[in-house]
């Protein structure tokens, strides 16, 4: 099964007509057949895939870094790295509902991350 999928996902790449310089880099000798069986599903995108799949990544990190560090900005707390004022906060119940709840903060001026109670 494994090799039927990878034998499919190279025959797909080189019908690709958006990906007209693989087929015409095989068909040239440029690349060999032993490199086509080697060649990741990466190496053989197309250009516009490429930047379809760099685009996607690089979403997906700012949506990951936004949960981090969306919060609310204050210059109640300073830090201890740069001695700023320009913070953001967050404030979370991570433990049970009778304790007080951590406060994350983080410095917008150096990255400096702390927390408390």
């Amino acid at each position: 099964m494994k090799y039927k999928a990878r034998l499919r996902s190279r025959i797909s790449n080189l019908k690709d007509q958006k990906n007209p310089d693989l087929r015409r880099n095989v068909l040239c000798g440029n690349i060999s057949a032993q490199r086509i069986a080697c060649m990741s599903a990466e190496e053989m995108a197309s250009a516009e895939l490429k930047q379809i799949r760099e685009a996607l990544t690089k979403e997906s990190i700012r949506e990951h870094q936004l949960s981090k560090v969306g919060g609310t900005e204050t210059d109640m707390f300073v830090c201890s790295k740069c001695h700023g004022k320009n913070c953001t906060y967050t404030q979370v119940q991570t433990r049970s509902a009778d304790e007080p709840m951590t406060t994350f903060v983080l410095c917008n001026g150096c990255g400096n991350r702390w927390k408390f109670c």
